[in-house]
C-alpha cells in the first residue's frame, strides 16, 4: 500500500515586479561600433553555474537550463547575439575559466568588488532579496550584530552576501560549503545555526529536500541578489550591448520564465505494507501528513507575505503596488471615481550614500518610508517604487485633496530628524486620472511633474 501527501505549488512570485500589461514590440537601438561589434562577434562565449537548479544548470546533454538560462538567451536574441555555453564541472571552475579567457561572459552573478576588478556588469536580468533560514527553534533575527557565538554557512558562490556579512556582522562565525543544498541542510542538520539565502533558493530547496523542520527567521535589508552577466573588462562594446539587451525584458517575462522552472511538487512516499495491516498506524501516517502540510502551508504563508512588501522599509513593493493600481484604475473606469497617485523622490539622495555609506542610507529610506506612511490617509496606498523613489495611491480622491497630502508630507519631511544627523526634503509630482488614460500614461504623467519639481529647486511638489 502506498501513501502520498502532494501538492502542487505555481510560482510565489516573491521578488518579480509584475506590470499590468504585455509588450512584445522591442527596439534595440544599438551604436555603429556596437553594430560593427555584433557582425564581427554574433556568437559569444558564457559559463554558467552548472548545478544551481532552479536558477540554471547544464542537463544530461550539456544544454543550459534554468531561469538564468532562459532570461539571458532572451537578452542575447534581442541584440543578435548566440551563447555558447562552455561546460564545466562547478561555478568555481567557471570562474577560473571565465579568469582564464575561455569565456567571455559569465551568467547570473552579484557584483562584488573583487570582481569589478576584471568584470564589468550589465543592469541586473533578475531580482530577489535575501532572508535568514534557521531551525524552527530559533528566535526571530531581528538584528545579526546581536548575536553571539553563532554560525552561517554560506555557498561558494554567493561572494556579496558573504562579503557584506563579514564586513557589517563579524561577530557571526562564517563557513563555507560548494552548493546550496550543503548550506540548508546543515542548518537542518544542526551544523550551522542559519543561512542567508535567497528566497526563491530556499523555498525550492526546504520544498524538495523536505526540510521543514526549517524556517524564515528575518530578513536583512540592503543585501538583495541582483543577478547579472558579467563581462571581460576588455570586452566593453559585449557589455554594452548586452546590458541593452537586458533592459528590453520586461517583469512580466521575468515571471513568466521564473512560472516555467518553479512549479514544484512536493510529495512524500510511504510504503510500509507489515505497518499498514495495523490499524494504529493508519492514525499515525494522518498525523505525520497533517504535520508535513501544516509546515507547508506556514512556510507559504510567509512567502506570500514576504512577496508584497518592500524587503528594506516594509512598505508594498512594486508588485504589490501594481495589483493595487489595476484594481483601481478598473474602478475609475467603471465608477468615475477619482484617482489620483503621488511620486515622490528624495532630494540629492546619491550624496548620503556617497559620504556616509549605503547601510545609513538604507536607514534614511526607512525613516522617510515611516514618515509617508505615517502623514497618507488610511484608505491611501503606499510603496517603494524603486530606489529613493516612493509612489502613493489616492482612492476616490481628486488632484486638488492629493496635492494637499502631498504637501503635508513635504512639510513632515522638513522637520524630521534623520539618522545621519542632516534634515532631508523630498520632490513629489502629482497626477489625477483623465479620460482614456492608462496606467502608464497616469504615471509618466506623474514623474514629468516630479521632474519639474526637481528642475525648479526641489523640496516641493508639482502637478503632471
Amino acid at each position: 500500500m502506498r501513501v502520498r501527501v502532494a501538492k502542487w505549488i505555481g510560482w510565489i512570485g516573491v521578488f518579480l515586479l509584475l506590470p499590468i500589461s504585455k509588450s512584445f514590440a522591442y527596439s534595440v537601438e544599438l551604436t555603429a561600433a556596437e553594430e560593427a561589434f555584433v557582425r564581427a562577434h554574433p556568437r559569444v562565449t558564457m559559463c554558467v553555474n552548472p548545478a544551481w537548479p532552479p536558477f540554471e544548470w547544464l542537463d544530461r546533454l550539456g544544454e543550459h537550463r534554468g531561469i538564468a538560462a532562459d532570461l539571458a538567451q532572451l537578452a542575447a536574441r534581442r541584440v543578435g547575439l548566440t551563447l555558447d555555453v562552455v561546460r564545466t564541472d562547478s561555478w568555481t571552475e567557471s570562474l577560473a575559466a571565465a579568469k582564464a579567457g575561455r569565456c567571455e561572459v559569465l551568467n547570473f552573478l552579484n557584483q562584488t568588488r573583487e570582481r569589478d576588478g576584471w568584470l564589468l556588469f550589465t543592469e541586473p536580468l533578475f531580482t530577489d532579496p535575501n532572508v535568514f533560514i534557521t531551525r524552527e527553534e530559533h528566535a526571530f533575527i531581528s538584528d545579526p550584530a546581536a548575536l553571539k557565538g553563532e554560525t552561517i554557512v554560506f555557498p561558494i558562490r554567493t561572494a556579496l552576501v558573504e562579503e557584506l556579512v563579514r564586513r557589517d556582522y563579524p561577530n557571526l562565525s562564517v563557513v563555507r560549503v560548494e552548493t546550496e543544498e550543503e548550506a540548508i541542510t546543515m542548518v537542518s542538520a544542526r551544523h550551522a545555526d542559519m543561512t542567508l539565502r535567497s528566497l526563491m533558493m530556499a523555498a525550492y530547496t526546504i520544498r524538495q529536500e523536505g526540510l521543514f523542520n526549517l524556517k524564515i527567521a528575518g530578513q536583512l535589508p540592503g543585501y538583495s541578489n541582483h543577478m547579472r552577466f558579467g563581462v571581460l573588462k576588455s570586452l566593453p562594446l559585449l557589455r554594452a550591448v548586452l546590458d541593452k539587451g537586458v533592459r528590453t525584458i520586461t517583469s512580466y517575462e521575468v515571471g513568466e520564465v521564473a512560472n516555467r522552472h518553479v512549479a514544484i511538487k512536493v510529495e512524500d512516499s510511504l510504503n510500509y505494507p507489515l505497518i499498514f495491516e495495523a490499524g494504529a498506524c493508519v492514525f499515525l501516517l494522518f498525523g505525520f501528513g497533517a504535520y508535513y502540510l501544516f509546515k507547508l502551508r506556514r512556510l507559504n504563508r510567509e512567502l506570500e507575505r514576504v512577496s508584497q512588501v518592500d524587503v528594506l522599509t516594509g512598505l508594498a513593493n512594486r508588485g504589490k503596488i501594481d495589483t493595487h493600481l489595476a484594481r483601481e484604475m478598473d474602478r475609475v473606469r467603471r465608477y468615475g471615481h477619482g484617482f489620483s497617485v503621488l511620486m515622490l523622490d528624495i532630494d540629492r539622495f546619491k550624496a548620503v550614500n556617497d559620504e556616509f555609506g549605503h547601510l545609513m542610507g538604507d536607514r534614511v529610506l526607512v525613516e522617510v518610508a515611516r514618515r509617508v506612511q505615517a502623514t497618507v490617509r488610511g484608505g491611501d496606498v503606499c510603496g517603494r517604487w524603486g530606489g529613493e523613489e516612493f509612489l502613493v495611491l489616492y482612492p476616490e480622491t481628486a488632484n486638488d485633496e492629493a496635492f494637499r497630502v502631498a504637501e503635508r508630507i513635504r512639510e513632515a519631511m522638513a522637520a524630521t530628524a534623520f539618522p545621519d544627523g542632516r534634515g532631508h526634503t523630498v520632490s513629489a509630482g502629482v497626477a489625477t486620472f483623465a479620460a482614456g488614460d492608462t496606467v502608464d500614461g497616469l504615471l509618466q504623467r506623474a514623474d514629468a511633474a516630479l521632474y519639474r519639481a526637481k528642475a525648479e529647486g526641489r523640496d516641493r511638489a508639482c502637478r503632471g
